[in-house]
């Protein structure tokens, strides 16, 4: 009797190696995460519901800053003039601090001023055309030809109801969008289709819902809360798929939203901030004194955080999907502390991209503070400041909190989803199952194994799979 061959595998080779999309996880799993994901939608579905307002709430133009209504135009004619001739007189510079002269002084005295002539292109008065000077030392100058958005004040004299407030940047803004839509499909191929329409999604509910709730009178925090809960769905579901994985990243996204909102209520309230720092903010609450504005703080903070969390809470959760698929032995304490390493990695980044945004976004007041030569403790207690660095160390506990909470709940659904998965009908153990194989040829060879127990029946022992593949050969040669 030749001898049998003796191969010993520690589990069968029915599991996938990680080299298509994340297996189904099992039937008990799905419904577990079901029963809390199901309920939660429906809450935000019905706050949806309850919270819509149907549009923003009419009222009359002010006039003021940007609550004043604008009209297309086009420059039509640039000359040069004498500033004198029409009454128009540079603006004196400040000295600089070191008592030097401003730069550019000397060189703009004497220019000559331009004459524009604009013509309206659009609303009830198109082709009236009106004339403005510009001086030499003006940050913004035009050419024929150019588009530009003009204010209208209808109750001022009719030689002053239209003045340029602006230039008509239309089309690079375009290109631009059309530039990032063409990367984003290139490199992400559907993916990246899939980001783009859960973008526009994602604008249409703060346009549609979030902007004209809160102009409405609601709570700016609830409204927050519902239409950022629901931008997170749409976002997460549409571009990740409606599987298990995802829904882990929904549960850990859903989970630091709710700390963010907590500490924000509390440092809020704590360090007194009204939230009312610049001219817009006092113009939205001028023009809708019910707006609270306190909560409008909190709700920025709220969706400010929220793109970011998902781009975290997404990452560790595929990460510990794929170091899973990649050592499929692996418990959940492996698991969990190979993607807190890459977790680390992914806070020190972020949070260190979220202070420079915000140091980026508030430049032009730091350096007011700079020139001020105020102390460091005087511009951080400030309120303008205050409310900044608030903002932007809520946000990053939020951040840093959900990446071990996501990868812990990662990691256990994986591990308890993988341990349910691998047990086949009538197996051995929690990682294979039982089997004989029997292979005659000259003579008769049986052999016994338990794949994942680890136990070899006899001295003789050998795989299902293999026996399956090998075994019979006997009765092969015989037919």
């Amino acid at each position: 009797m030749p001898p049998v061959e003796s191969h010993h595998h520690s589990a069968p080779h029915s599991h996938s190696h990680g080299h298509g999309p994340a297996a189904p996880v099992s039937r008990h799993l799905r419904k577990v995460i079901a029963a809390v994901l199901i309920p939660f939608a429906a809450a935000v579905a019905v706050g949806l519901l309850v919270l819509w307002p149907g549009g923003a709430p009419p009222h009359k133009p002010s006039g003021v800053g940007f609550d004043q209504p604008t009209e297309r135009a086009r420059v039509t004619k640039v000359a040069e003039v004498n500033c004198a001739d029409v009454h128009a007189e540079q603006q004196p510079q400040p000295p600089s601090p070191g008592g030097q002269p401003p730069a550019g002084g000397a060189s703009d005295k004497g220019k000559p001023c331009q004459q524009v002539t604009i013509e309206v292109t659009t609303g009830e008065n198109a082709g009236r055309t009106f004339k403005t000077v510009v001086t030499p030392d003006a940050l913004r100058h035009y050419t024929a030809g150019q588009d530009v958005v003009v204010a209208y004040s209808p109750k001022a004299p009719k030689e002053l109801q239209y003045s340029i407030s602006d230039v008509d940047r239309s089309l690079p803004m375009w290109v631009l969008a059309a530039v990032f839509a063409l990367a984003v499909v290139l490199v992400g191929r559907l993916r990246g289709v899939l980001a783009l329409v859960a973008l526009a999604a994602s604008f249409m509910v703060l346009t549609l819902f979030i902007l004209p709730a809160i102009l409405q009178g609601s709570d700016p925090l609830v409204v927050a809360v519902v239409g950022g809960s629901a931008i997170m769905l749409i976002a997460l579901y549409l571009c990740h798929g409606l599987t298990a994985r995802t829904s882990v990243a929904v549960l850990g996204t859903l989970a630091s939203l709710l700390l963010i909102g907590l500490l924000g209520s509390v440092f809020i309230n704590w360090a007194l901030l009204t939230g009312n720092t610049d001219d817009t903010t006092g113009l939205v609450h001028g023009l809708y004194p019910d707006i609270e504005i306190r909560g409008l703080l909190l709700a920025g903070i709220i969706i400010g955080s929220l793109g970011v969390l998902d781009d975290v809470t997404v990452t560790q959760t595929a990460a510990v999907w794929e170091l899973k698929e990649a050592d499929p032995s692996a418990g959940w304490r492996k698991l969990y502390g190979a993607a807190m390493r890459i977790g680390r990695d992914h806070i020190a980044s972020v949070v260190n991209t979220l202070v420079l945004a915000y140091a980026g976004a508030a430049l032009p007041l730091l350096l007011l503070f700079s020139i001020a030569q105020s102390s460091v403790g005087t511009v951080a207690t400030s309120e303008v400041v205050a409310e900044e660095v608030v903002r932007t160390l809520v946000g990053s506990i939020g951040l840093v909190t959900a990446v071990p909470l996501t990868t812990l709940l990662a990691a256990l659904v994986v591990s308890a989803d993988r341990r349910e998965r691998d047990v086949a009908p009538g197996g051995g153990g929690p990682g294979g199952g039982g089997g004989t194989g029997a292979a005659t040829g000259g003579g008769t060879g049986v052999g016994t194994g338990f794949a994942g127990a680890g136990v070899a029946g006899g001295p003789v022992s050998a795989t299902v799979g293999r026996q399956r593949r090998h075994g019979g050969h006997g009765r092969r040669r015989k037919r």
